[in-house]
């Protein structure tokens, strides 16, 4: 806005005034540059019956649209965890420019299935009042869990750009201890989800308490000469204790490949709001597939193949690799690659079933 350029709002059936106002400062001091001696500022006119509705409900409302815009044009980024040693200035968080393009409509996996996990999303950001009424932190867990290759990182770069929030990417092996943890919760921002990846492989979490220390159980590291440590009940105080208030608006995601191997208490609904289970490419998620790496909706072949995913395990990571053009290929060797592919892991599904079987029918025959 230019010097005394006025912009009219309308709220409630109210018109308000805000113009630009430059005033200038004297100062005895010499400045190389004039907007030192300058201090800008809006006037803000209304019609006196108004005063109560503009000071209650309108620069409230002000302040919160600004803050919204200032959301929505930020730029996203991914943040990681700073070993002590490496760390700048004491901060706890490095950080780069998030970029990874991976949204719900790219995302291979069954149609239905997405769009509950879309809504699901999209109305806990609108539920601030409603979480603040039944006194609970704003804040929702999600639990992504299948074998390796299914998509559990492409599923948190799609939340993440869906919501227009920041990812913070904990290591847990470079955590020191509690206190540690506690203060990387602290500074992390509003609108954001804090990812703890393959929460199974980082720490030794077996589902097994040590009775003497029910509530307090050490999570080791793969060192065991390593004297970093945090206790389960510290990784819980992470999730939703009295800490995890104070922040605002955030989402926190686990991922694992054997949901089995955890902790009961950490994965419990209240912690880990959602469970989502990442299997196998069926054929819904196969089309998907083809329109994100072949430009197709439909072929001759697609019969062949829903038939054969019902038949056998393989990952949207595998099926993708064989879905990508090389330079003297056509949509028609991909496909065939695929289901050869595909023919190939049935057979040898087979022959493991036979052998188990042969297996288990020797055993019996030893055992009458």
């Amino acid at each position: 806005m230019d010097k005394n350029e006025e912009v009219l709002d309308r709220f409630n059936g109210i018109t308000i005034s805000w113009v630009l106002m430059i005033i200038q400062q004297s100062s005895r001091t010499i400045s190389l540059y004039s907007s030192d001696l300058e201090r800008r500022c809006y006037k803000l006119t209304f019609h006196e019956r108004d005063r109560e509705n503009i000071t209650k409900e309108y620069l409230k409302h002000v302040l919160k649209e600004g803050k919204e815009i200032k959301v929505r044009n930020r730029q996203r980024m991914l943040y990681t965890n700073n070993q002590k040693e490496n760390s700048m200035h004491d901060k706890v968080w490095s950080r780069v420019v998030f970029e990874h393009p991976a949204t719900f409509e790219t995302l291979a996996m069954d149609t239905k299935k997405k769009e509950e996990i879309i809504n699901d999303l999209v109305s806990f950001t609108k539920r601030k009042e409603y979480y603040l009424k039944i006194g609970k932190a704003w804040k929702r867990g999600y639990l992504l869990c299948g074998p390796a290759g299914t998509g559990k990182s492409t599923m948190i770069a799609a939340m993440a750009n869906l919501l227009n929030y920041d990812v913070y990417d904990v290591e847990l092996t470079s955590v020191r201890d509690n206190t540690e943890l506690r203060k990387l919760l602290i500074n992390t921002s509003s609108k954001s989800i804090v990812v703890i990846e393959d929460i199974d492989c980082s720490l030794n979490l077996t589902g097994h308490r040590n009775k003497e220390k029910e509530n307090d159980q050490i999570l080791k590291y793969a060192k065991e000469d390593s004297k970093t440590k945090v206790t389960l009940s510290g990784l819980l105080n992470f999730i939703d204790g009295l800490w995890s208030s104070c922040v605002g608006e955030r989402i926190i995601v686990f991922t694992t490949n054997h949901v089995d191997k955890l902790d009961p208490a950490l994965i419990r609904r209240g912690r880990m709001d959602m469970h989502i289970e990442l299997s196998y490419c069926k054929f819904e998620a196969f089309k998907v597939l083809a329109k994100n790496f072949l430009d197709i909706d439909s072929h001759d072949f697609f019969g062949t193949i829903d038939k054969l995913m019902e038949e056998t395990n393989i990952t949207p990571a595998d099926v993708s690799e064989y879905l990508m053009l090389k330079t003297t290929e056509n949509v028609t060797s991909c496909l065939e690659r695929l289901i050869q592919v595909l023919e190939t892991a049935k057979e040898d599904a087979m022959l493991q079933s036979q052998k188990e079987a042969e297996e288990k029918k020797t055993l019996t025959k030893e055992q009458i």
